[in-house]
C-alpha cells in the first residue's frame, strides 16, 4: 500500500493581505485567546523550561571563516511552540534580522511562520511571516491596554515610528476603543511623519509629533516603546503620570526606582526567566541578552537580586479571571514583553483557516 501524500499550502504576503491579516481588531481579539490559554498552561514552547523564547545563532564579534559578524539587530532564530484549546498545532516562527538590510531596500527582518500537525508534524502551511508577526508583535500591547489601562485613557505616547509601533498604536485602540490622540516621538522627523499619516487615516485621531521623548510620554495614558538598535530610548520616572501604563515592546533606559515604584505584570514570566537562565550561561555575560529581550531592563534587576521576581504578574492569569489586574486609576504598570511563537501560531492558524476557505495559495508536495 502506498504511502500518503504530504502536501503544505503555500500563502504569500498577498494571499494574507486579501484573508484579512492587517485586520487589527480581529487580531486582539486572537492574541486575548492566547493569553487565556496561556493562563490556563495549554501551550509549550521549546526548551527543557518549556518557555524558551527560541534558539538563536549568535554570530561571532570577528571573522571566522565566511560565518557572519554580529552587528545591530543581527539575530537568525528558530521560535518553536505547542499551542492547544481550539488550534492544538505546533509551529515555528523562523527568522533572520540584519539593521543592514535596509541599505539593500530590504526589511530588517525577514520572517516565516510555518504550521504543524501536531501528532504527524506534517508541515500543513509555510506562510509569509513579516506581517503576521508584526500584527501579532503589535496586538500584546493592545491586549495588555484592554486589561490593565486606566478606563477611559485618550492619550498614547510612543517612542519609536516604525513598523512595530505603527501596529502597537492601532492595537492599543482597539483594545481600548478610547484613544483620542497619540503622541510621538522618532529622532527621524520622516518616519514621525509616516506614523502620523497613518494613525490619521487609520485611527482618524489627532497626532502631535515632538522633539523630546519628554513631550512624548509626560501627558500619556498609554506610552508604547517600539525601538531597535543599541541605544535605548531613556525616560525619567517622574515623567511618567498617574495611572500610567507602560508597555515595553522594545527596551528602554530608566532608573531602578521606576521599577520598584511601578506595578510589574510580563506577557509570561516563565518565558522572561529563561531570559535569565540564558544570560547566565551566556560565554559573553548576561548583557548579551540586550540584543533579544526588550524585558533587559527588569530582569537585568532581577538577576542581580534588586527585585523580588515574585512581584512580577501575567496578563495571562488577567485576561483568565486569576488576577484582578489594575487596583485603582493611579496606579502605575509597567508591562514588559518578550515575544512569543504561540502568538504567531494563532494568527497564523486563523489566516489559514480564511485561505483555505477562499481557495486562495499553491498547493507543494513534500512527496
Amino acid at each position: 500500500m502506498p504511502a500518503p501524500s504530504v502536501k503544505t499550502l503555500l500563502l504569500s504576503q498577498d494571499d494574507l493581505i486579501r484573508v484579512g491579516v492587517q485586520d487589527m481588531p480581529e487580531c486582539v481579539n486572537v492574541i486575548e485567546g492566547v493569553f487565556e490559554l496561556l493562563g490556563k498552561g495549554d501551550y509549550m514552547m521549546g526548551g527543557p523550561r518549556e518557555n524558551e523564547h527560541g534558539q538563536m545563532i549568535w554570530f561571532p564579534e570577528e571573522k571566522r571563516f565566511n560565518i557572519p559578524v554580529t552587528g545591530p539587530d543581527r539575530r537568525f532564530m528558530a521560535m518553536i511552540a505547542y499551542l492547544g484549546g481550539e488550534y492544538n498545532i505546533c509551529g515555528e516562527k523562523w527568522y533572520g534580522s540584519n539593521a543592514e538590510n535596509k541599505k539593500k531596500g530590504l526589511p530588517r527582518s525577514i520572517l516565516t511562520t510555518i504550521l504543524n500537525d501536531a501528532d504527524t508534524g506534517i508541515p500543513f502551511a509555510i506562510m509569509s511571516g513579516n506581517m503576521i508577526s508584526a500584527m501579532r508583535t503589535g496586538a500584546v500591547p493592545g491586549v495588555a491596554s484592554r486589561h490593565l489601562a486606566r478606563k477611559g485613557s485618550r492619550v498614547v505616547g510612543a517612542i519609536g515610528a516604525g513598523v512595530i509601533n505603527k501596529t502597537c498604536t492601532l492595537a492599543i485602540a482597539a483594545g481600548l476603543g478610547t484613544i483620542e490622540e497619540a503622541v510621538i516621538y522618532d529622532p527621524f522627523p520622516a518616519a514621525s511623519q509616516s506614523y502620523a499619516n497613518e494613525m490619521k487615516e487609520k485611527l482618524g485621531i489627532k497626532v502631535r509629533m515632538v522633539e523630546t521623548i519628554r513631550e512624548a510620554v509626560e501627558d500619556a495614558d498609554v506610552i508604547t516603546i517600539a525601538t531597535s538598535g543599541e541605544n535605548f530610548p531613556r525616560i525619567e520616572t517622574e515623567w511618567l503620570k498617574k495611572g500610567v501604563l507602560l508597555t515595553m515592546t522594545g527596551a528602554a533606559d530608566m532608573d531602578e526606582d521606576a521599577f520598584h515604584k511601578c506595578t510589574l505584570f510580563a506577557d509570561n514570566w516563565k518565558m522572561h526567566q529563561a531570559f535569565i537562565a540564558d544570560g547566565n550561561e551566556h560565554p559573553k555575560g548576561f548583557s548579551a541578552l540586550e540584543v533579544i529581550a526588550p524585558s533587559y531592563p527588569l530582569i537585568k534587576l532581577v538577576n542581580e537580586d534588586k527585585i523580588d521576581e515574585k512581584i512580577i504578574r501575567n496578563l495571562g492569569e488577567v485576561v483568565l479571571g486569576t488576577d484582578p489586574g489594575r487596583k485603582d486609576d493611579d496606579e502605575q504598570i509597567i508591562f514588559v514583553t518578550g515575544g512569543m511563537p504561540v502568538h504567531d501560531l494563532a494568527w497564523g492558524m486563523t489566516l489559514y483557516r480564511k485561505a483555505v476557505a477562499k481557495g486562495l495559495g499553491q498547493e507543494f508536495t513534500f512527496f
